[in-house]
């Protein structure tokens, strides 16, 4: 459950750089994501594989035991807005519910 968090945090930074014309690569590396670099490395394989983010390069070597990342021109996808959306809607819902459970303890 925790590889969410940092899933969730790209996915948000590249939907706010939507709006802007030139995009800083730092601020998705491991380091500003706050994980070590093989996790943040699988990670974006899976965002990239999954169709939630584009222009990052993703490829397997036979040097390394994760994938290998570059970060081209990243951008989110459609579907990776679409997991942004059904995620804060699922968190809304969430709070509601445990607002219910509440109140009928």
């Amino acid at each position: 459950m925790e590889e969410f968090t940092p899933i969730y945090r790209i996915l948000q930074i590249l939907k706010k750089a939507m709006d802007v014309e030139e995009f800083e690569k730092e601020l998705i590396s491991s380091e500003a994501i706050k994980v070590n670099y093989p996790k943040w490395c699988r990670l974006m394989a899976m965002l990239v594989n999954n169709g939630y983010i584009s222009g990052v390069s993703v490829w397997n070597s036979l040097d390394c035991l994760y994938p290998k990342v570059e970060l081209t021109r990243p951008e989110i996808t459609l579907k990776g807005l679409e997991y942004l959306e059904e995620n804060s809607m699922m968190k809304k819902v969430s709070k509601v519910a445990k607002g219910v459970i509440d109140v009928f303890k």
